[in-house]
């Protein structure tokens, strides 16, 4: 699309929210039901795009993208009504009689950029948020992903007009087209340098932003662990879409007590996971495209590799792999991976893991193992992250009753369930003064007794 053919977008839908249109509830639950009805219709369809941008099998693809919509869509539905109302809250003596409450407003006109690594679901959770808190939306869904992001410009242009909710597809030139025009809020997901592009852009409108970034999120393994739970549910988040997720472990710090026990609980649950041969997995996904696979297979220290390391171009599958005796002097670490390689570091204790987590940058997620609530309760309360688990992996983020995100270097600003219907709102504070009665004490000329009242309410 042209310069000029996203601004008339924009305009549009900067007319249509003016309308009040999106304003009642009841017009934001119909949205959502056909919204929900045209995802179930096309389920298939879905499944089949996001085989054909990144090769997952269609139990991955409803587990982790068109199912987590879905159950987003339905959370929505069930707390729209209670998200949407005014609250009211405690008003002060001195401001009676008076009713003070809160009344949550949609921003307007909303963008939502979002990735290739889990492109319906980045897309549409987002989506579903903005249009829950009464927004307009402008999506514009990665280049990188061209056949999940066809279908969800077809499915979203078979339920909505323009004017509501808008998709924009194409590359770098249609970025910085939309970024040149005045949003009411941004939602970004994806990596650490657009991002802050995305905020310069924002910054030159004072548009608000929520940034889903990423980093290298750090899995603790403590020697109060059960290893081998740890290594099943290590291996299962790790190489998940073929460890293209934004909040896979990235590397392990590992008590050098229980280390090489975990290792070899660790090679056993790949191989029982992914099959001895998983290039030839038909359940294994593959690498997005050339470019990504080049910088992976530049990752991988063939003398520090102790499990995998092998690769094929033609399908751009790399084995689940992994590195041993690894340091921050190594390539691997000085990059997030984003792709099935988990390097492996060894700690003389927990205390040292967590020196080192907060020695680097505030990480998205951060996993720790141990059955120690001691060691647990440390590393939770002492490391800074955007959010985990602790004895798992992954699942925090499908979670609808809690907000995701990241802190500092991974992301500002959350999303999900109420917080996500928050993060679309802006909430008034308002005070309706009656008229019955005005206390006179605050006016001029002001006298000694006026002094004393306003002392005695205000201490």
């Amino acid at each position: 699309m042209t310069k000029d053919d996203i601004a008339a977008v924009v305009s549009k839908q900067r007319e249509f929210f003016k309308s009040a249109a999106t304003l009642p509830v009841a017009y934001r639950i119909e949205a959502l039901k056909k919204l929900k009805d045209a995802v179930k219709r096309n389920e298939k369809r879905i499944s089949q795009a996001i085989e054909a941008d990144l090769g997952k099998s269609a139990f991955e693809s409803y587990m982790c993208e068109t199912g987590l919509v879905l159950s987003e869509i339905s959370y929505m539905l069930r707390h729209i009504r209670a998200y949407a109302k005014e609250k009211t809250v405690i008003t002060p003596l001195p401001q009676f009689a008076s009713r003070s409450f809160v009344k949550p407003m949609p921003y307007g006109v909303t963008l939502i950029m979002s990735p290739w690594n889990y492109p319906f679901l980045l897309t549409m959770d987002p989506l579903v948020d903005a249009i829950a808190a009464g927004n307009t939306a402008v999506v514009k869904p990665s280049a990188y992903s061209p056949a999940t992001s066809k279908i969800i410009k077809e499915i979203l242009e078979s339920v909505f007009d323009s004017k509501y909710v808008a998709v924009i597809t194409g590359g770098r030139s249609e970025n910085s087209y939309l970024l040149e025009e005045k949003f009411d809020y941004i939602f970004f997901t994806g990596s650490k340098v657009v991002g802050t592009y995305v905020m310069e852009k924002a910054a030159a409108h004072l548009t608000p932003v929520t940034l889903e970034l990423g980093g290298k999120s750090p899995c603790i393994i403590d020697k109060s662990a059960n290893l081998k739970l740890a290594a099943r549910r290590i291996c299962f988040g790790k190489y998940l879409n073929c460890g293209q997720t934004c909040v896979a472990p990235d590397y392990v710090l590992c008590d050098v007590t229980v280390k090489d026990e975990f290792l070899e609980y660790f090679k056993a649950e790949v191989k029982k996971q992914y099959s001895e041969n998983s290039l030839n997995n038909a359940s294994c996904g593959k690498i997005i495209n050339e470019k990504h696979f080049d910088r992976l297979i530049g990752l991988i220290n063939k003398s520090k590799v102790v499990l995998g390391g092998k690769s094929e171009r033609a399908s751009l599958k790399i084995e689940p792999t992994v590195l041993d005796n690894v340091t921050f002097d190594d390539a691997v670490m000085q990059e997030e991976i984003f792709g099935p390689i988990l390097p492996v570091i060894t700690v003389d204790n927990t205390q040292q893991a967590i020196n080192i987590v907060n020695d680097n940058a505030k990480p998205l997620a951060l996993y720790i193992f141990a059955t120690d609530k001691k060691i647990i309760n440390k590393v939770t309360a002492e490391c800074a992250f955007g959010g985990g688990c602790i004895n798992d992996t992954i699942i925090h983020l499908a979670t609808s009753g809690m907000g995701f995100g990241g802190v500092g270097e991974s992301g500002m600003g959350a999303y999900h369930g109420k917080t996500g219907f928050d993060t679309f709102s802006h909430k008034k504070s308002i005070v309706d003064k009656k008229n019955f009665i005005d206390l006179p004490m605050r006016y001029q000329p002001y006298r000694a007794i006026n002094g004393k009242i306003i002392r005695m309410f205000l201490r």
